[in-house]
């Protein structure tokens, strides 16, 4: 597999125009919401408010265009997951709370392929699953481990189940497999595609999406921007690893970088020998985490981990591309499927998804100050942005709901420490998680520089 003339640009912005230019905001208006950033986070919000209320003048405010962020780059996995796990969300919200949380990120997950249908977004939606596969004894123990907690929690194998080796192959056909799991709540998706859909179903509605307009600083009541002032009652911050850059929120979130290789389309009989029929998306359960999506077009799309954090929060362009780590991916991808050796990598980027300091996403709106905010997904956020969106939502318009009673609703974030010590802290978590990837791969046993390195980026208290 060859990477030397890949395009430095994500896949999925390859046949969605996202550039095209919508205007700027033209200097001072009032409005009654303002949202910062659009993204996933703040589309769906603004589709909500604008659904539920259609009164409602509401204003969104993007930097660079729609879905520059995350929203544009990730995986295109739409799946139910708490970042921390199940068990941690029930210690987190208490048992019932815990399993109601999982329950409405399942729910989240079908809501997206749902609007998508209602508003004709093609986004290659397709409800496949998601496969984690064990390739050794310690990976195979972790997925039975993962199998018997859902059982524990009251989740049937509706929801998530064991497989054999046998039903695990026939699935990915991966080398070496032994079993793993797989849920029914997952999707793939083209979520540039979705992202730029759903912008043109908030515009349907009535909502004001202003591109090329750079906020500089917000407060209770007003968003001040290089092209003008929106002054509003309510002000969501949508900003997610861009978020630091905003001094009352500069410790809130670290952003960390994911990047990912995509191949040419391959024919019939690779795929005959990868599986993956059906389009779920798959992973592993090495500490390095990894992941990947048959394409609708049929490529496949691959990413990892691993990225150094950079001072100071930093985030650029030239961030996005990151040689050791994507010949990294295509070393592992390679290990996956042998196959696959000799087909081209015609894509490579990256870019920063946003991490609290406890590992925890969050949705919180002060009736006070009518200032709100959601993220801290974790890489996790193509379902949980779209219950973000519908409980700001509730929360903006004082709806009591079960949405604005679940467990991460007012979640306060603690702040990451100043640097040096983020930089240090992150960074040799970073390192001790590939550590503990190699460490397990050669002795067969869990690694407690695995742990350490949770505990040093603040995924473990």
């Amino acid at each position: 597999m060859r990477i030397a003339n890949a395009d430095r640009t994500p896949l999925w912005w390859q046949d969605v125009d996202l550039t095209h230019a919508r205007e700027p905001l033209a200097g001072d208006v009032n409005a009654d919401v303002a949202i910062i950033g659009g993204g996933f986070t703040g589309l769906w919000t603004a589709y909500y408010l604008a659904g539920l209320e259609p009164s409602l003048k509401i204003v969104v405010l993007e930097r660079r265009h729609v879905a520059y962020g995350a929203s544009g780059r990730n995986g295109g996995w739409c799946h139910a997951a708490y970042p921390l796990g199940l068990t941690m969300a029930a210690k987190d919200y208490g048992r019932e709370g815990g399993v109601r949380f999982e329950r409405a990120l399942n729910d989240a997950v079908a809501e997206v392929g749902r609007v998508a249908a209602a508003e004709g977004i093609v986004c290659h939606y397709q409800k496949g699953g998601r496969m984690l596969v064990a390739r050794d004894k310690l990976h195979l123990a972790r997925a039975q481990e993962e199998a018997e907690e859902y059982r524990s929690f009251g989740f049937s194998e509706e929801d998530m189940r064991f497989l054999d080796a046998e039903e695990a192959s026939a699935m990915v056909g991966a080398d070496g497999v032994l079993g793993g799991t797989y849920s029914p709540h997952a999707a793939s998706l083209q979520p540039a595609a979705l992202a730029r859909g759903l912008a043109e179903a908030c515009e349907r509605r009535g909502v004001r999406v202003h591109e090329g307009t750079t906020v500089t600083g917000y407060q209770p009541g007003f968003v001040t921007t290089d092209r003008g002032t929106v002054r509003a009652k309510h002000v969501v911050r949508a900003t997610e690893a861009y978020t630091p850059q905003f001094g009352v929120a500069r410790r809130k979130i670290a952003p960390l970088y994911s990047h990912m290789i995509a191949t040419e389309p391959l024919p019939p009989d690779v795929w005959a020998a990868i599986g993956l029929e059906g389009r779920p998306t798959f992973a592993d359960y090495s500490p390095s985490l990894i992941y990947g999506q048959r394409t609708h077009d049929d490529r496949l799309a691959f990413g990892g981990r691993g990225a150094p954090y950079h001072w100071r929060s930093g985030v650029a362009d030239e961030f996005d591309v990151n040689d050791a780590v994507h010949l990294d991916l295509v070393r592992v991808l390679k290990d996956f499927f042998p196959v696959l050796d000799g087909y081209e990598v015609t894509h490579r980027w990256g870019g920063p998804l946003g991490v609290s300091r406890d590992w925890r996403p969050a949705v919180s709106y002060s009736p006070k100050t009518g200032v709100g905010y959601a993220g801290g997904y974790v890489g996790e956020g193509v379902a949980a942005s779209n219950l973000a969106g519908r409980t700001l939502a509730d929360l903006i318009l004082e709806r009591d709901t079960e949405l604005t009673r679940l467990g991460w609703v007012n979640h306060a974030w603690p702040d990451w420490e100043p640097e040096p010590l983020r930089y240090v802290g992150i960074n040799a978590g970073l390192w001790l998680a590939k550590s503990a990837d190699r460490e397990e791969k050669r002795t067969g046993k869990d690694s407690w520089l695995g742990g350490v390195g949770d505990w040093l980026r603040g995924k473990r208290g």
